[in-house]
């Protein structure tokens, strides 16, 4: 069915169902060919763009979707780094040193002292001879170099010593007493070294002696008898349960005087000597002890 000029006319809407196309007036002539080009591609663009704008959406979509599943995947679990993603925040993470274990502090024990193993019977137990005070065969003080003579250990204490001594190392009860004599030069001296329970005892006995007290010399072992009838120099001292006795003089028989420093030095040098070794004897002990 046709319409004339000036009828209805029904407008063509490509997006419209059962809508016609927009014809000439004259029912015999061609299609509108610039017409139709111009709805195909307004059809087009609105094509495109609702293409466009559906991409945009589905984008959107698939990207809340993907974070939604990386949030979802993190929880609980470790990010692509490795590390856990659910940790607490920076302050209430403990530091490094919380778990570290401490420890009061501490001091080494303060050295045990020497004298002490010297100072009473009880303590001093190593091994004592007249060989373990004065071992070898000569010593040397300074550039001085004496030689060993003879030694003796006896447990009659005055039995080995003139004058006042003997009453003095009775008295303080005398348990033994070591001697050993060295010569240099034609001086002769000898040590004598009384042992006592306590260092109380050996202070007393030191204590009592006078210019008198001296203990007997002992020759031998290439040392020939000296200060039987000379007179001598001698000296008294102790340390710990210790005291010693030295006595001095010409292997001659000649009297020694003030002026005779050869042998003041030589009775000194051996009394230096003795000290030192008693103390040793102490340091030896002390440091056992430590040890153990």
């Amino acid at each position: 069915m046709s319409y004339g000029q000036g009828g209805p006319q029904s407008q063509w809407d490509p997006w419209k169902p059962n809508s016609q196309q927009p014809w000439s007036a004259d029912g015999g002539a061609s299609p509108d060919w610039a017409a139709l080009a111009e709805a195909s591609e307004t059809r087009n663009k609105r094509r495109k763009l609702l293409f466009i704008g559906g991409g945009a959406l589905a984008t959107v979509g698939v990207g809340a979707a993907v974070a939604m599943a990386v949030v979802s995947a993190n929880d609980g679990r470790s990010s692509a780094s490795g590390q856990p993603t659910n940790l607490p925040a920076s302050a209430s993470l403990p530091s490094s040193s919380a778990g570290a274990p401490s420890f009061a502090p501490t001091t080494a024990p303060p050295p045990l002292d020497p004298k002490v193993f010297i100072s009473s019977v009880k303590k001093d137990t190593a091994p004592l001879s007249a060989e373990t005070l004065f071992p070898g065969t000569q010593l040397t003080m300074g550039e001085t170099v004496y030689k060993k003579g003879a030694t003796a250990d006896t447990k009659d204490c005055a039995s080995v010593a003139g004058g006042t001594l003997p009453k003095v190392l009775t008295a303080n009860g005398c348990t033994r007493l070591l001697r050993v004599s060295y010569t240099k030069d034609g001086v002769a001296v000898t040590v004598g070294v009384a042992v006592f329970d306590t260092e109380a005892q050996a202070l007393k006995a030191k204590g009592q002696a006078d210019p008198h007290s001296i203990v007997k010399s002992l020759a031998g072992q290439g040392i020939k008898a000296f200060c039987d009838s000379a007179i001598c120099r001698s000296t008294t001292n102790s340390y710990g349960r210790y005291a010693y006795f030295t006595i001095a003089g010409f292997t001659n028989g000649k009297n020694v005087t003030n002026k005779d420093t050869k042998v003041f030095r030589t009775g000194d040098d051996l009394a230096e000597f003795t000290f030192r070794q008693i103390r040793r004897r102490g340091e030896a002990q002390a440091s056992a002890a430590t040890n153990h």
